[in-house]
């Protein structure tokens, strides 16, 4: 049955919530690119913005978050809570009788529905949104109640698979961190730094380095696409015919030394390395070694990154070779690498899953939508 979205959801519905009152606040930045999840909340007095409750879709209407797929499904909330945020969110209410709320979840991420949205942005450069209009006058297929329930099911499925494996990445991340710690307060070590235990190899410019056609290129790995965890349509395009130490494969550590400073095994495909990212390896220590030595001055590199006022923060290679690591002798390197590897491996093997999963939703996107 064709219909236009205006006739089966509210958009921008009302909901009682007096000024003043506390409540919880869903800010942009606690939507993340690409997921149903919504990445916490704080408590706030309510002056304004969009409202919301349990089973609304929360869709970004203003660049670039509206392209970088920022789009979420609220089920954070009490029942009957009220909860608000910014006012640059479209909220998307399912009339219940005529469209399942999580499959209008998925409708709104589908790739054609986003075409349409994307393509009616209007306004100054920075400041574009998407219209209200061509939101309403979406047309498109919809199924019976019952078909929409079990698409939405079997997409939600892994979606759900999705959400705890990150939960297991986050504690297999943490319990790495404890025993790492814990072992190099009791170790016999000698004294190097970060430059003697791993390489650094600096990404390229690759606006130098254009394909000559699509086939023969890859999606280039940016701050962006290490924030979100996988490149996109929008990802720029590099030539394959790179040098391989600035190939990233799905598992290697990227350390972002300017701008936002992380530490991150890449979550995404095969993608070329771009200027501003370290991909860190090692011929001599274990991957979970030169990640947890990283991550140990992380917090060091981003304060040293805060105060660079005048320049887009970052961190130079003297920082690294300035930033002392201890070196447990081999017994004991041998000894902790025992209980290490495999729960960095397990990591590893979620984070591939993971992508499998992703994979699969898309599939699944582009099938029923």
């Amino acid at each position: 049955m064709k219909v236009r979205l205006g006739e089966v959801i509210q958009l921008n519905p009302r909901e009682q919530l007096p000024k003043g009152k506390v409540a919880k606040k869903i800010a942009m930045d606690n939507l993340k690119p690409f997921s149903r999840e919504i990445a916490g909340y704080e408590m706030g007095a309510y002056n304004g913005g969009t409202k919301f409750r349990n089973e609304d879709t929360l869709l970004a209407r203003i660049t670039p978050c509206l392209e970088n797929g920022k789009t979420a499904y609220v089920n954070i909330l009490d029942s009957e809570e009220v909860a608000f945020g910014s006012t640059e969110y479209f909220v998307l209410r399912a009339k219940k009788e005529l469209i399942d709320p999580l499959y209008l979840y998925y409708l709104s991420i589908s790739n054609d529905f986003r075409n349409v949205a994307i393509k009616s942005m209007t306004g100054t450069s920075g400041r574009q949104r998407a219209q209200k209009e061509a939101i309403l006058n979406y047309e498109f297929d919809l199924p019976s109640l019952s078909d929409q329930r079990k698409i939405a099911h079997i997409i939600g499925c892994l979606d759900d698979k999705k959400v705890l494996n990150n939960r297991i990445n986050d504690n297999l991340d943490a319990l790495l961190t404890t025993i790492f710690n814990d072992h190099m307060e009791r170790a016999s070590f000698e004294e190097a730094s970060l430059t003697d235990i791993a390489t650094y190899k600096n990404g390229l410019a690759m606006q130098k380095y254009r394909p000559e056609n699509h086939k023969q290129s890859l999606p280039v790995l940016k701050i962006k696409e290490l924030n979100q965890g996988h490149t996109d349509d929008s990802s720029d395009r590099c030539s394959a015919h790179i040098d391989e130490s600035v190939i990233v494969h799905t598992g290697d550590i990227i350390f972002s030394w300017s701008g936002t400073l992380l530490v991150k095994n890449w979550s995404g495909r095969t993608a070329g390395l771009n200027q501003h990212l370290f991909k860190v390896t090692s011929k001599h220590y274990p991957d979970w070694f030169i990640y947890e030595w990283t991550k140990h001055h992380l917090c060091k590199f981003q304060a040293i990154a805060s105060g660079k006022a005048t320049t887009m923060g970052h961190i130079k290679r003297s920082d690294l070779k300035s930033s002392q690591v201890l070196i447990p002798n081999k017994n004991e390197l041998d000894m902790l690498d025992a209980k290490m590897n495999p729960f960095y491996n397990q990591r590893i093997e979620l984070i591939k899953e993971n992508q499998r999963l992703v994979d699969l939703k898309q599939t699944l996107l582009q099938k029923y939508f």
